[in-house]
C-alpha cells in the first residue's frame, strides 16, 4: 500500500518533470498566435520559424496537443502582399502577432490592439513600435536586432578585408525598409574615417538590381553594403550571384547570405533572436502586458567568412580577420 507522504512525493516529482506543459495546458482550451514571417523560399526565415516553433513546444505549447494553433503567413517582399497578408491575419484575431517585417508591425499597431511580439527588428524607438526600450509602453515589444550604429562596423569588416575599398553602395528597397534613413546616416557618418565614398542605392525590382550592380561593377574599388531589408532578403540568392557574376565584394547583414556563396556578414543569430520571441509569447498568452516587456538587444554578433568567394574575388583574407571570425568557409 502507498503511503499519502510516498504518494505526495510522487505526484509532486510528476509536476516538476512536466512544469511548461502543465502550465501552457492550464487555461483548457485552444490559444491562437498569429505569425507574419519573410519569403516562403528563405531558408534562413525557415529555420527562424521552426526554431520558434521549437522554442514554444519547449514551453509546453505543442500544436499536436491541441493547445496552440500556430496561422504563418509568408510576406515576402511586395508591399502589396505585406498588406493583404497582414489584413487578413488581423481579422482572424489571435491573441499574439509575431513578425520581423516592419511594414507589418507598423499596419498591426495603426490598425488594432492585438499584442505584437517583433523578432529582429531595426531601431523600433525611431519606427514608434515603442515609447522606449526599457518601458515599450503599448501593445508591442520584442527583440530589436540592430541599432543604426551599426552601420559603420560594416564599412569598417568591409575595408579591413578590402584595404582598397574606395566607394560602397548601400543597397536596399525603401518602401519596406522605413528605418534605412538611420542606417544611412550612420554608414554616411563614418565613411570619411575609413576615406570611403557612401553611395545611397534605392531599387525596386529585380530588373533594377541586375543593372545597378552592372553599373557597379564597373566602377574601380567599389563594394555593397547589404543591410537588412525584406526586399533583398527575398532576393538574397540573386544577389549573391550578382556580386559574383559582376565581382563586387559585398559585406551582408545576415549568414545566409554567405552559406549561398556570399563573401562577409556581420550581424545577429535570427534563430537565437525567434527562440527568445517565444519567450515573450508564452508570458503574453499567460497574462503578461507586452508594454510591461523590455524590449531586448543584441549582445553578440556573428562575423562569417567565405574562403573560396575571397579567393574568386582576388582578395587575402587578413589573419587579424580571420582570427575573429565566428565561421569560416572554405
Amino acid at each position: 500500500m502507498m503511503r499519502r507522504r510516498e504518494f505526495i512525493t510522487l505526484l509532486g516529482s510528476a509536476a516538476a518533470a512536466w512544469p511548461s506543459v502543465a502550465r501552457a495546458q492550464q487555461s483548457g482550451r485552444m490559444r491562437r498566435i498569429g505569425v507574419l514571417a519573410g519569403s516562403a523560399e528563405s531558408t534562413e526565415v525557415r529555420a527562424r520559424i521552426a526554431a520558434f516553433r521549437l522554442a514554444l513546444q519547449n514551453l509546453g505549447w505543442q500544436e499536436q496537443d491541441q493547445n496552440v494553433r500556430i496561422d504563418v503567413r509568408w510576406l515576402g517582399s511586395d508591399p502589396h502582399r505585406i498588406q493583404a497578408e497582414t489584413t487578413d491575419l488581423i481579422a482572424g484575431k489571435p491573441e499574439v502577432i509575431v513578425s520581423g517585417t516592419s511594414v507589418a508591425i507598423t499596419q498591426i499597431l495603426q490598425t488594432s490592439a492585438i499584442p505584437v511580439v517583433f523578432a529582429g527588428i531595426t531601431d523600433p524607438v525611431s519606427q514608434s513600435f515603442v515609447k522606449s526600450l526599457a518601458r515599450p509602453g503599448g501593445n508591442a515589444t520584442g527583440f530589436a536586432a540592430y541599432e543604426v550604429s551599426l552601420g559603420g562596423k560594416w564599412i569598417e569588416t568591409l575595408k579591413e578585408l578590402w584595404p582598397g575599398l574606395g566607394k560602397a553602395a548601400v543597397l536596399y528597397e525603401p518602401t519596406t525598409a522605413p528605418y534605412m534613413p538611420g542606417i544611412l546616416g550612420s554608414i554616411v557618418a563614418a565613411g570619411p574615417s575609413f576615406g570611403v565614398q557612401i553611395e545611397d542605392l534605392q531599387i525596386s525590382n529585380i530588373n533594377e538590381l541586375d543593372r545597378a550592380l552592372a553599373s557597379l561593377g564597373g566602377q574601380p574599388n567599389t563594394g555593397v553594403i547589404v543591410p537588412p531589408a525584406s526586399f533583398t532578403n527575398t532576393h538574397s540568392a540573386l544577389l549573391v550571384v550578382l556580386t559574383a557574376k559582376y565581382r563586387i565584394p559585398a559585406i551582408y547583414a545576415f549568414r545566409n547570405y554567405i552559406a549561398a556563396g556570399g563573401l562577409i556578414s556581420y550581424g545577429v543569430d535570427g534563430n537565437d533572436l525567434w527562440t527568445k520571441a517565444a519567450g515573450y509569447v508564452d508570458r503574453i498568452l499567460r497574462g503578461a502586458n507586452p508594454g510591461d516587456l523590455p524590449v531586448q538587444t543584441p549582445t553578440k554578433f556573428e562575423l562569417v567568412i567565405n574562403l573560396k568567394t575571397a579567393k574568386a574575388l582576388g582578395l587575402d583574407v587578413p589573419p587579424t580577420l580571420l582570427a575573429r571570425a565566428d565561421e569560416v568557409i572554405e
